[in-house]
C-alpha cells in the first residue's frame, strides 16, 4: 500500500501544479474554463485518493497523528507532496525493507 500510496502523492502533486500553471491561466487569462475545469476534477479525485490513503497508510505502519498532519498539509503545498514522498515515504520504504 505505501507504494500506492507514494505514486499517488506524485500524482496529486503534478496535477496540483498543472492545475496552478496550465489550468488558471487558461481560465483567467485566456476565458478557457473547459481545461481548468478537466484538471480539477482530475486533482481532486487525486487530493481524496491521497488523504484516503494517507489514513490507510498512517493506520497499518502505526504513525501516529503529527505524522498523518504533515502528510496533510503537504498536500494543501505546491510541491508538498514531492517532499513528503521524498522525506518520509521513501525512507520510511528504505527503512522497511532493510528490517525485513
Amino acid at each position: 500500500m505505501l507504494k500506492s500510496f507514494r505514486i499517488t502523492a506524485i500524482l496529486e502533486g503534478i496535477s496540483y501544479l498543472l492545475l496552478f500553471l496550465v489550468g488558471m491561466p487558461l481560465k483567467y487569462i485566456f476565458a478557457h474554463t473547459a481545461t481548468n475545469m478537466m484538471i480539477g476534477y482530475i486533482h481532486g479525485f487525486l487530493f481524496i485518493l491521497y488523504v484516503i490513503l494517507a489514513v490507510l497508510v498512517c493506520y497499518q505502519k502505526n504513525w501516529g497523528l503529527k505524522r498523518f498532519s504533515l502528510l496533510f498539509i503537504a498536500a494543501l503545498l505546491p510541491f508538498g507532496t514531492f517532499y513528503a514522498e521524498k522525506k518520509y515515504l521513501r525512507e520510511d520504504q528504505n527503512t522497511f525493507s532493510t528490517s525485513s
